[in-house]
């Protein structure tokens, strides 16, 4: 039973709301003043999700909230009147889970209270996925949804509220904004969580292995199918398939793509029996598959078939508060891995960070997290421990940038990786178009991709 708290100075309004969501089956801790609710606070009571009053006379509303913030996570719902709406959009800046009008939509009020419970208790169960994990696979890196922005707020109500259903989600967003982790936080917390999670890079098959891949293949089916071997479809029934980098199946593939899509059935390559599937499907895209239709380079058909409904995740620089919460457990699990003792960012450094643009998103802040775990000499990472294309004298176009004790080599590389991640990034990751805009030949341009370590950050060929 999900339990919440309720702070509001005014006891009818408690008495109303308490009988209102027991009767909807919560457990529910009412609080008259501030004090109250840091006293539940201080507690065992495990907390779900919180309403609080804006207007009260000791702690007002968004103090409490500040407080809270500091030592707890779960969603935090501001009760605000009609003339105080924008102290409550401020709260939702701060990271205010939603808030709700005075006097009371019920309906709404409800609906708004469930979705905070279902955020609660799927991130409960992501950190104990994430425990699990950490269990049976020592030392390996598990990547997370951080994250108490606004643009994140309104992706963990997505993941909540479509994990209900059956529908297929496209999920877009920029390389390295974490599509993946989305598509698996929707899984595990769909009915379909004790089934499946099977994942398909789609920029990674050869043209002609596609069928195979996705359908299987029978005994026989062609030279060297000595076994019956199961597809991806077969693979994820009752499960979830996701299709990553959906914009690069070919053109011939789309089509039978969208058979298995309608009739929910396909063949294996050799074979003659028609198959029943039940699986969903979770796409994920850097691209706008909408200009792709336009282009004749995806088939309408299936783009409104995948286009049910979309998530669409933010770039890092899009949502720069996340930035702080993201170093510092990128920071300490690197630390951890590496059994050094950096805990957290010095300020300095901290400002660094929020100041770049982050052109390969979280993925890029992970690297330069775990480099500069392996440069920092003390507990804080400090700006000596960040790459040049992160200090001031670089992001002002100055050419100085201040020996650091870094080799001129490293000062360089830096450099060389910043500008060739922005010049990709410009040209939708299109690795010939890049090279001619740079003045350097493609070869050039893949053999520096692969000397300053970009290729963890960019997508699958995409020409």
């Amino acid at each position: 039973m999900a339990r919440i708290l309720v702070v509001d100075d005014e006891e009818s309004v408690c008495q109303m709301l308490r009988d209102l969501l027991e009767a909807e089956g919560y457990e529910v801790l009412v609080a008259f003043h501030a004090a109250k609710a840091l006293e539940y606070l201080a507690g065992e009571e495990e907390i779900d999700a919180m309403l609080v009053d804006i207007r009260m006379p000791d702690i007002d509303g968004l103090e409490l909230f500040s407080r809270v913030r500091e030592t707890h996570s779960f969603p935090v719902i501001v009760m605000t009147a009609y003339g105080t709406t924008d102290t409550a959009i401020e709260a939702m800046k701060l990271g205010a889970f939603d808030y709700v009008l005075k006097p009371f939509n019920i309906e709404e009020l409800l609906l708004t209270v469930k979705k905070a419970v279902e955020v609660s208790r799927m991130a409960e169960e992501l950190k104990a996925l994430r425990q699990e994990l950490a269990g049976k696979v020592p030392g390996e890196r598990f990547e997370q949804l951080i994250g108490r922005s606004l643009a994140m707020q309104e992706v963990y109500k997505q993941i909540g509220r479509f994990a209900e259903t059956d529908y297929t989600v496209l999920i877009v967003g920029e390389t390295g904004t974490g599509k993946e982790l989305v598509a698996g936080a929707i899984h595990r917390n769909s009915k379909r969580r004790d089934g499946p999670f099977i994942r398909i890079n789609c920029a990674a098959i050869p043209e002609n292995l596609w069928e195979s891949e996705l359908f299987g293949y029978e005994k026989g089916a062609f030279t060297g199918a000595v076994n019956r071997k199961l597809g991806k479809f077969e693979l994820a029934n009752q499960g979830t398939l996701f299709l990553d980098e959906i914009s690069e199946i070919p053109l011939p593939v789309q089509a039978k793509l969208l058979r298995v899509l309608q009739e929910k059935e396909f063949d294996r390559v050799g074979g003659t029996k028609t198959i029943k599937v039940d699986a969903r499907i979770i796409a994920a895209t850097n691209r706008d598959l909408s200009q792709m239709v336009c282009e004749g380079t995806f088939r309408a058909d299936l783009y409104y078939r995948l286009n049910v409904v979309t998530i669409q995740v933010p770039p890092l620089r899009e949502r720069k508060e996340d930035i702080p919460l993201l170093a510092k457990h990128f920071i300490q699990q690197a630390a951890a891995n590496l059994k050094k003792t950096v805990q957290d960012v010095a300020p300095e450094a901290r400002d660094l960070l929020m100041a770049y643009d982050w052109p390969g998103n979280v993925r890029e802040l992970r690297n330069v997290c775990e480099r500069a775990v392996v440069l920092a000499r003390g507990p804080l990472v400090t700006p000596e421990d960040l790459p040049a294309t992160l200090q001031p004298d670089f992001q002002n176009g100055q050419s100085g940038h201040g020996w650091r004790g870094q080799t001129l080599h490293e000062i360089l590389s830096d450099v060389e990786r910043s500008v060739i991640l922005r010049a990709l990034r410009e040209y939708n990751y299109n690795r010939t178009r890049t090279a001619k805009a740079l003045g350097i030949s493609r070869r050039t341009l893949y053999a520096k991709i692969k000397e300053l370590g970009l290729e963890g950050l960019l997508p699958v060929e995409d020409e």
